[in-house]
């Protein structure tokens, strides 16, 4: 009986529609069955359509899954010539051929367990013992002892503690004759005749910069652990420390520069002026990354291409010391740099993308398409990440090329009868005019396929500007290029921000290392003497 049941599900394939078909065949009332269920079809896809909508809608990424992208496709009108329908199909056929992502075996699926505590968290004995009344045996009424103790362990937590650091100093004295006496050195501090230590500044630093939480609200979580400290002396700490650190930043820079590949987009820092009609204006903090291993930041008062004020540097100015590849964003602030022989210009795909995923979030369901084939161009990314260039540029010949050059084409069959002002018709303009920086990526396996490790990077100021909202002045705009800059470079190579910064802030601040060991201790070259 199971057999035949089993036959029987087998035989019959298709939609619903022509499963229900080949079951009513001959069946009177057929047509009034299929009529219902055409309905019931028909409405769930346009649910369906609508939930994946409403799905892009409310989420703010810029993902869309291959499920929303499958039900796009399937909405897509009908080409309105022959030769937008042959470049459709030519298009989804390079996206189905090289489409897809090495998958993973699936690992075999375990019952559900606790985890284990963390072998590196400290253990700390909790003797519990019977209550007293329990003790005595309810038989013969003597004392029993104890035959062994059941071990639990259960992950807890201690709030932070801030203490008193008592340095008390050696002196040493002769007593053959008057000779000078020797002191032990000072203990770690940010300043001289300070009263904080390095491990508090270093979190005052870390904790506005890289968890963006603000003077006032660090200074609550002080109190509550028993230190009332004023927002003006964290501010004093904070800046004494960066710039103490500048040193540090100034060699990340230099190391951004001389890398491989080098990386740079802007992120805006409001900040007070009071030269400034408004009280403030708008900074721009311009994000570089090189080799993916270093990070630096630049603060300038405008966003405009060269310093509008003693002492800044501007994007532009930059780059005028740059040779190499620099992947950035389509910005006219860099035609003069990439013009100039010296610097080569490496596209964002990213930027490309999103021209697109504005026009299929305004209803325009042709923009499915390209999306579908940079889906593609990112699953072969996911496939090589971690390879060495020449893997990464086989893979890209054989698997990105074909979908970019028919991507190209479907772009240059739809351009001539889109209105340029339209979504789809910007986003079309975009590519067509930077396809050559855009595609560069696929001939050298060195080069990325977007700037999306500088806009990562920028997600730790956003998350500042919602606390603090602006920086006191252009000053301070500066100290939070170089905190962002060192904590950025901490984060990209995996080193912890604390350890670093309570162990390199007192070396720098003794005044005692010559400029180039100052400019020597970045997280690259503090994690690499560590061993790690």
């Amino acid at each position: 009986m199971a057999e035949a049941k089993e036959t029987t599900t087998q035989d019959h394939r298709g939609t619903v529609l022509d499963v229900l078909r080949q079951l009513l065949d001959g069946h009177q009332a057929s047509t009034a069955v299929l009529e219902v269920v055409t309905k019931l079809v028909s409405r769930n896809e346009e649910l369906e359509k609508l939930l994946a909508r409403l799905r892009a809608k409310g989420n703010s990424s810029e993902r869309v899954t291959k499920e929303q992208l499958d039900l796009f496709l399937r909405e897509l009108p009908e080409a309105s010539n022959s030769a937008l329908a042959e470049a459709n199909a030519a298009l989804q056929k390079e996206i189905e051929q090289h489409g897809g992502r090495e998958e993973k075996p699936a690992r075999p699926r375990q019952p559900p367990v606790r985890r284990p505590a963390p072998e590196s968290l400290r253990r700390e004995d909790n003797l519990l013992t019977v209550p007293g009344d329990s003790r005595p045996c309810p038989t013969c009424g003597k004392a029993r002892k104890c035959v062994l103790h059941e071990t639990t362990e259960v992950i807890d937590f201690k709030p932070a503690e801030v203490f008193v650091r008592r340095d008390i100093r050696e002196v040493l004295a002769c007593d053959a004759c008057d000779a000078e006496m020797e002191r032990a050195p000072m203990g770690d501090k940010v300043v001289a005749g300070g009263a904080y230590g390095s491990g508090l500044v270093a979190k005052l630093v870390i904790d506005k910069y890289d968890m963006g939480v603000p003077l006032h609200r660090q200074g609550e979580e002080l109190a509550r652990l028993g230190l009332p400290m004023p927002s003006s002396s964290m501010s004093d700490q904070i800046m004494w420390a960066t710039d103490v650190l500048r040193p540090v930043w100034k060699s990340l820079i230099a190391d951004v520069l001389g890398a491989v590949v080098m990386h740079i987009d802007s992120t805006s820092l409001p900040v007070l002026d009071r030269d400034h009609p408004k009280g403030s204006t708008m900074g721009s903090l311009w994000g570089l990354v090189g080799d993916e291993d270093v990070a630096a930041y630049l603060y300038t008062s405008t966003g405009k291409q060269r310093a509008q004020r003693p002492g800044e540097i501007g994007p532009l100015d930059l780059l005028t010391a740059r040779k190499g590849p620099v992947c950035a964003d389509a910005a006219n602030l860099f035609d003069a740099a990439f013009k100039s022989g010296g610097v080569i210009e490496v596209g964002c795909n990213m930027h490309a993308r999103r021209y697109f995923k504005k026009a299929l979030d305004a209803n325009d369901l042709r923009a499915a398409i390209p999306i579908a084939a940079y889906k593609t161009l990112y699953d072969v990314e996911d496939t090589v990440r971690g390879a060495d260039p020449e893997r990464r540029r086989e893979a890209r010949q054989t698997r990105s090329r074909p979908v970019y050059d028919e991507l190209l084409v479907w772009i240059r069959t739809y351009a001539p009868a889109e209105p340029p002002s339209s979504l789809l018709g910007k986003a079309l303009q975009y590519v067509e005019n930077q396809h050559v920086a855009l595609t560069r990526f696929i001939d050298d396996g060195r080069l990325p396929i977007d700037n999306g490790i500088v806009e990562r990077l920028h997600r730790r100021p956003a998350v500042g500007r919602r606390s603090y909202l602006f920086a006191g002045s252009h000053a301070a705009g500066e100290r939070a290029a170089i905190a962002y800059s060192i904590l950025g470079t901490c984060r990209l190579i995996g080193v912890d921000p604390w350890a670093y910064l309570t162990d390199v802030i007192p070396r720098l601040a003794r005044d005692t290392l010559a400029d180039a060991d100052r400019r020597a201790l970045t997280p690259k070259a503090w994690q690499w003497s560590r061993g790690r």
